[in-house]
């Protein structure tokens, strides 16, 4: 059986193109800052989100965590969403690479309230940790793909001015944002101190993410990727597929969030299960509540349908697009599901 997969927009497999890319790649010693396909990227990439600098790092989580420890100092506190994938999905290693604390805040599809962030900054008192960061994550995972709204990001940076506290987004999904509310990227980057978005999600590349800031930025956390194992050698073999994947993605991306809401349509026809979230993306989330099962039930039965999903929660199964998938391959998910909600339905 020809399984679906939709577990995550980080199955995608690299190109014809991208292969011939890496095969072709002209390449230096990265930790020397020679080879010039990296430059390439890093420069390309600092254009695309209006930053003067950027970085070529190995993992989403790698890029996060760098720009944490260039920030900030041990002891100080970031204020973020208490469903950030940087509190929820990277280890802990906040806490335990940069000895910092995170101040967790309830949000609205990622959108902490304005007042409660100005009501969470702590500085100057022996008492308090000092508010170090201000985090962002755009598309916000948990919520199912959702995009952070331009005058929501012009609020939160006018705040950390205001005060003088950088704002750093994990803008893993940043096109598909840029995309659903068709900006260019440095609309909305404009509104951040740092950046970090991966190039191995919808993108499509098979390994890599961005960090991008400004010039003395980068060249610190240049030193704490250093120091974290990410200097590489001759990068450039990766650095090429992942320049392809800047370049050419948005259009699949486009194609990405078409397929969720025909995922998103087909679901709604069905009883006894809802789309929980507003599909703006590349995400649909499927609340199984009312059919008795668990999304461990659900999981398990779509697999025997040929369709691949993962559980999101107690009662929500999580469905991702990407590029490698056909407008046949969203009839065959269908249909199993179909098949699925047929036999789990109660």
């Amino acid at each position: 059986m020809n399984l679906i997969d939709l577990r995550s927009d980080t199955v995608t497999k690299p190109s014809a193109e991208m292969r011939e890319a890496m095969a072709n790649a002209v390449v230096g010693d990265d930790v020397y800052e020679e080879d010039p396909t990296v430059l390439e990227l890093e420069a390309y990439a600092a254009k695309l989100t209006g930053k003067e600098a950027a970085l070529f790092v190995t993992s989403g989580t790698q890029g996060n965590q760098v720009a944490v420890l260039t920030h900030m100092r041990q002891g100080e506190e970031i204020i973020m969403d208490d469903r950030a994938h940087v509190f929820l999905y990277e280890g802990g290693a906040t806490a335990a690479l940069a000895g910092v604390q995170s101040r967790t805040l309830p949000s609205d599809n990622g959108k902490m309230k304005i007042e409660e962030i100005a009501g969470a900054i702590r500085m100057s008192d022996v008492h308090f940790p000092d508010t170090g960061l201000i985090w962002l994550e755009n598309t916000h995972n948990k919520s199912g793909g959702r995009v952070l709204p331009i005058d929501y990001l012009a609020q939160v940076k006018s705040l950390a001015d205001e005060h003088r506290i950088p704002v750093h987004m994990d803008g893993a999904r940043l096109f598909n944002a840029a995309v659903a509310s068709d900006v260019e990227i440095s609309r909305i980057t404009e509104h951040t101190t740092s950046v970090q978005f991966c190039l191995s999600k919808g993108l499509g590349a098979p390994v890599g993410s961005i960090l991008a800031g400004d010039k003395e930025f980068i060249s610190r956390a240049r030193k704490w990727r250093k120091r974290l194992g990410g200097g590489l050698r001759q990068a450039g073999v990766l650095a090429a597929p992942a320049l392809l994947a800047l370049k050419n993605g948005l259009d699949f991306l486009k194609i990405d969030h078409l397929h969720a809401n025909m995922l998103a349509e087909a679901v709604a026809k069905l009883d006894r299960v809802k789309v929980e979230n507003e599909v703006e993306t590349n995400m649909v989330l499927v609340n199984t509540s009312e059919t008795g099962k668990t999304s461990e039930d659900w999981v398990a039965e779509m697999k025997r349908q040929g369709v691949l999903a993962v559980p999101y929660g107690p009662l929500t199964v999580r469905l991702t697009t990407h590029r490698d998938l056909t407008e046949s391959d969203m009839k065959q998910a269908i249909a199993g599901i179909t098949n699925a909600w047929k036999q789990l339905k109660g």
